[in-house]
């Protein structure tokens, strides 16, 4: 999709501080970190959010490929040790600010507070 952020970051056309990439998923630094690793996991595909992924006919794929990168992500990010929380904003009232689906990856301290 042309006008998303995400899918201009994912396609190169965009600059983003890239942490991890495959075929299907890139991870980048989000611009507004709540924690010293604050990192967005986006599929390549274009999929609004995560309800439409579940209905989406590569909405299974898609998301193994999501949770497969996790753990490669946490380990890039030198969090995969010490712990991280795995986030998820769905729709307006979830906080969702980017109509395209994608996961928080934040650690790097203890999160027992209240971060998002």
């Amino acid at each position: 999709m042309s006008d998303c952020i995400f899918c201009r970051i994912a396609d190169g056309s965009i600059p983003s501080e890239i942490v991890y990439q495959d075929d299907d998923v890139v991870a980048f630094r989000d611009i507004h970190p709540v924690a010293p690793v604050h990192l967005l996991i986006v599929p390549r595909k274009h999929v609004a959010n995560l309800l439409d992924l579940a209905t989406d006919p590569d909405g299974s794929r898609v998301a193994e490929a999501v949770l497969r990168a996790v753990p490669r992500v946490a380990a890039a990010a030198g969090v995969d040790r010490t712990g991280f929380r795995l986030i998820n904003n769905c729709g307006e009232d979830g906080g969702q600010t980017i109509g395209h689906v994608h996961f928080h990856l934040i650690g790097g301290r203890s999160l027992g507070e209240k971060l998002l």
